[in-house]
């Protein structure tokens, strides 16, 4: 496996944990319950771009399918697709591909970047509060009202740390780590 993969993979890995132990961190406010994850969701499409930033998601959302506890509360199984936190669950993958595919255009601008995570937390909203209303028979009135308006803030919170964060750890990530043997082979 060719060593950028293999980084990407690690990488994708990690935001795909990260975003687990988020969901560990949750209030119950009804059907749909706020928690950290949205965070990471974000974060992944911001250093990871659209391409493992999905990867990232498809990994978090196997995981929990197969049983594993990563959804809201330490809670996972196949069945969490098919009830009110469904599409929120489906709109991860969306956001993180969303999110890296306008940040990957960003070029750096912070304007690009936050149209990125506004655009990765629109898509979260885009898919889960029409499962919402699917699932519990709401009037589109209640499922917005019930399915994004309490998460508003919060998720304008997470967005502008995912930012913050994405903005920190990138050149970090980007620095290109040699080993003591590779700089002596290039004297």
């Amino acid at each position: 496996m060719p060593v950028d993969k293999l980084r990407q993979t690690v990488l994708a890995s990690l935001m795909a944990a990260l975003t687990a132990v988020g969901a560990y961190i949750y209030v119950p406010v009804g059907p749909v319950p706020i928690v950290l994850t949205t965070l990471f969701v974000l974060l992944s499409g911001l250093l990871l771009g659209s391409r493992w930033g999905l990867t990232s998601m498809a990994v978090y959302l196997l995981v929990g399918a197969i049983g594993m506890p990563v959804f809201a509360g330490g809670r996972g199984g196949f069945p969490h697709f098919f009830g009110p936190t469904g599409g929120y669950l489906f709109g991860y993958a969306l956001s993180a591909w969303v999110t890296g595919l306008v940040s990957e255009r960003s070029r750096g601008l912070l304007v690009i970047e936050i149209a990125a995570v506004v655009a990765g937390a629109v898509s979260i909203y885009l898919v889960g509060v029409p499962w919402l209303k699917g699932v519990t028979q709401m009037s589109w009135t209640k499922a917005v009202m019930v399915g994004m308006v309490p998460f508003l803030i919060g998720d304008t919170l997470k967005a502008s740390a995912a930012l913050i964060l994405a903005r920190a750890v990138r050149p970090i990530l980007n620095r290109q780590l040699q080993s003591p043997a590779m700089e002596n082979e290039q004297r």
